[in-house]
């Protein structure tokens, strides 16, 4: 019989849910002051700590549905609002109420997306997304901001940032299908070449952090609907 985790246990996924709110407290802190960059970063960082308290609390045994809760008004938090405030400042202000409908948009959906979440798959870890995750948003917007700061060339094309932003907040409550990594298994892959992949990616990241997290999001983000595109096809020559 599997002894029952220490109550002092359950405290430590909860800490790195609290520190993703922190985080996600500070990238808005750090908006309101005009530091664009550090606030991205920042939303990144939250995304680390948001990672890591559901697979902690999957090792030590210590998943709750107070956890889950939790979990979910971090995620509003830190890619929710943060991000949706981040938009506004950096380019949605000039626009005036267009601005505020699509970051206010960008909240909501992405309060949808966690809320279907939450009610559709209970304590059953998914296989599958169903619509873009919201950190997934949150991370496509300060890389975004990220480009445009880092590049000159594209400053031209901040504005294009809204339409992005309108069009994550769709996805979000799609019923278009994201991969969820949660549930790999591991053992079915070729060890050896899963490590050299993952040691490619690795040192792309970590030569080229913005490009190359730039690239992996965007894969990520193209795939739900070109693999819905695909299906559809498909089906349209079958009944053909």
């Amino acid at each position: 019989m599997r002894q029952a985790p220490p109550p002092i246990a359950y405290l430590l996924p909860n800490l790195f849910t609290a520190a993703s709110i922190f985080t996600g407290f500070y990238a808005i802190a750090l908006a309101l002051e005009g530091s664009f960059e550090s606030a991205a970063w920042f939303i990144f960082l939250a995304l680390i700590f948001d990672g890591l308290d559901g697979r902690v609390a999957r090792m030590t045994n210590t998943a709750s549905h107070f956890g889950v809760e939790f979990d979910s008004l971090a995620d509003i938090v830190a890619f929710g609002v943060a991000p949706a405030l981040l938009l506004y400042l950096y380019i949605g202000e000039s626009y005036g109420r267009i601005g505020i409908m699509v970051s206010a948009l960008f909240i909501i959906f992405g309060a949808v997306r966690l809320a279907r979440f939450n009610v559709t798959t209970s304590r059953i870890e998914p296989s599958v997304f169903i619509g873009l995750p919201i950190p997934t948003a949150a991370i496509m917007i300060s890389i975004a901001i990220l480009v445009i700061e880092r590049y000159e060339e594209f400053a031209p094309y901040k504005v294009f940032i809204l339409p992005l932003a309108l069009v994550l907040a769709i996805l979000m409550v799609s019923n278009i299908r994201y991969p969820s990594f949660k549930k790999m298994n591991f053992k079915t892959f070729h060890f050896i070449r899963f490590l050299i992949g993952l040691i490619v990616v690795a040192m792309g990241v970590f030569i080229y952090p913005i490009e190359g997290m730039a690239l992996l999001a965007a894969g990520y983000l193209l795939y739900g609907p070109l693999r819905a595109s695909f299906y559809m096809l498909r089906r349209l020559i079958y009944r053909g």
